[in-house]
């Protein structure tokens, strides 16, 4: 099951997500302002780990948010909206101060995206479950302060996930997480589609190879991401390279989809001869954009 953590970065792609910082108490809040273009609408949300928080500390937050007034500092990432979900085009300008335009299909002139003023929606996406009685206690006194607030948490994941397996299993070293079986992950989720990846996949207690051979049975394709310090990891990438090549012979499919990461042919042969075969993409040379399109193409077309 996809986690809420998971759910905060992907939901609404059709926006333009600002990513913002909140202090609050001596902790840093992760949150972001979404700039809904269709609707002319922007609106926040925030991200709450640890299951330590109470009702009580949610409205003490709810408190000291005053729309116009409360400070919000930018951490300096401007996620675009994705261009599937997005109704027309957008305009960037790489000035001081930061601009971007919008012009939905149909419409003839352009507007500054940045002059849509905020509402008083607010989501707070949960790694602490509330009750439902403390969640309509929390969402009544919302409204009694003027917000519009939605608590999304374990329920709303389990909600969205039940019917989803995942499109595309990551299969990664942990020195790659950050630089690349992250971005890799996150952009496939924001193009709706589903994935694998341990982050996002793993809860605290489950059982780890049930989750894993899980996901490799249940994916259309295994993303490989092949790498020095993939191709000296024996533990779980290699098991989890062995597996996916059994189910391949088993299937009599092609499910692995080899992402180069600073290795040559002759190190990708050292490590799987059978791997020189199958096409595979440089991350190098084209990027996380266009290995992202080839890897949801491939995945989204797969018989």
């Amino acid at each position: 099951m996809a986690t809420i953590r998971q759910y905060f970065e992907t939901d609404f792609d059709y926006c333009l997500r600002v990513k913002i910082k909140y202090d609050l108490g001596g902790d840093s809040y992760e949150g972001a302002v979404l700039y809904d273009a269709s609707a002319k609408s922007a609106f926040v949300a925030f991200y709450f780990p640890g299951a330590a928080h109470t009702c009580e500390s949610f409205l003490t937050f709810l408190r000291s948010l005053n729309y116009g007034e409360t400070g919000l500092n930018l951490n300096g990432e401007i996620v675009l909206p994705s261009a599937k979900q997005f109704p027309g085009q957008l305009r960037v300008e790489n000035s001081n101060p930061f601009v971007i335009h919008y012009q939905l299909f149909g419409d003839p002139s352009w507007r500054d995206l940045f002059s849509i003023h905020t509402s008083r929606r607010v989501f707070f996406y949960s790694e602490t479950n509330l009750s439902p009685s403390d969640i309509e206690r929390l969402q009544s006194e919302a409204d009694t302060m003027g917000h519009d607030l939605q608590f999304r948490a374990d329920r709303y994941a389990f909600g969205r996930s039940q019917f989803e397996k995942p499109q595309a299993f990551i299969s990664h070293d942990s020195k790659d997480k950050e630089s690349i079986a992250r971005p890799i992950a996150l952009n496939l989720q924001r193009k709706l589609c589903p994935v694998w990846y341990d982050e996002f996949s793993l809860k605290l207690g489950e059982n780890l190879r049930q989750s894993i051979e899980k996901g490799l049975k249940e994916c259309r394709k295994c993303v490989l991401i092949l790498s020095p310090n993939f191709f000296v990891n024996n533990g779980w990438g290699k098991k989890e390279f062995e597996s996916i090549f059994t189910r391949e012979i088993l299937e009599e499919a092609q499910l692995v989809l080899p992402i180069w990461c600073g290795v040559t042919k002759h190190e990708v042969y050292e490590y799987s001869p059978s791997l020189l075969n199958v096409k595979g993409v440089d991350w190098s040379a084209l990027g996380e954009d266009e290995v992202c399109r080839q890897i949801y193409i491939a995945v989204t077309t797969a018989a």
